[in-house]
């Protein structure tokens, strides 16, 4: 009695299972899409993209450029999961969890590097501080003088660290370091108000990574979890005949 009412629970829990991993891997393909698009958007984009030329900080791409490789990779990889849960083959499903790990291990590098190199106080702050002093100290030049007033006047802020950074290279201090209401200087400097502005760009990135992370895990545990069920329903099989 108990054998055989072990087998219809033990169908029913495999697929539940399967079910699940479906659903979980239609959702990755879907959140894949989304980190797709968002990370082209975030290359592509032609405003910011100049910013990133003007300041020389091609380093906040690295990440970037790992989470588009990642993005593609997952959605390729939904499809296998999906394909390997319906079949319950063995084999298949071991594939599917070493490639959820592969995509958890990418997707927590690519977060990590965007972070790195997008947030305050990160790697891309000396890169910013030693542009910006650069620009100031050319700042007679027309083209250093343009890229300095098209950053201070986006941005609202004066100089590397502050309107110090003017005085302590005997520069004068721009029209664009003040602000138009009250002709006040802006007390904080590009290094500070820009990482800023990164952080606000990436911080979502970042997130979606990381909820696909996660996912990785759920899926990858539960593709091990119908392996042991399937394992245990040919065993009971076995045992019966």
């Amino acid at each position: 009695m108990v054998a055989k009412s072990s087998g219809p629970l033990l169908e029913k829990q495999i697929s539940g299972i399967k079910f699940t991993i479906f659903c979980l891997n239609a959702i990755i393909w879907i959140l894949g899409c989304a980190m797709f698009g968002l990370s082209i958007w975030m290359r592509m984009e032609p405003g910011f993209e100049e910013w990133v030329n003007f300041l020389d900080m091609h380093e906040f791409y690295i990440g970037i450029y790992v989470l588009i490789f990642t993005s593609v990779f997952v959605m390729i990889v939904a499809f296998v999961g999906c394909a390997a849960a319906l079949m319950e083959h063995i084999l298949a499903l071991y594939v599917n969890i070493g490639l959820q790990v592969f995509c958890f291990i990418c997707g927590l590098s690519g977060a990590a590097v965007v972070l790195d190199y997008s947030t305050y106080d990160s790697k891309i702050q000396p890169v910013i501080r030693h542009s910006m002093i650069n620009l100031i100290r050319n700042s007679h030049y027309e083209t250093a003088s343009l890229i300095l007033r098209i950053i201070q006047e986006s941005v609202g802020c004066c100089g590397a660290d502050g309107p110090r950074d003017y005085l302590s290279m005997r520069k004068p201090l721009p029209t664009e370091c003040r602000d138009t209401v009250t002709g006040n200087a802006f007390f904080h400097g590009c290094v500070e108000e820009l990482s800023w502005v990164l952080e606000s760009k990436s911080g979502w990135l970042a997130g979606l990574a990381m909820a696909l992370c996660m996912l990785h895990v759920v899926i990858g545990v539960l593709s091990l979890t119908l392996v042991r069920a399937i394992k245990k329903e040919e065993e009971s099989i076995t045992f019966k005949r």
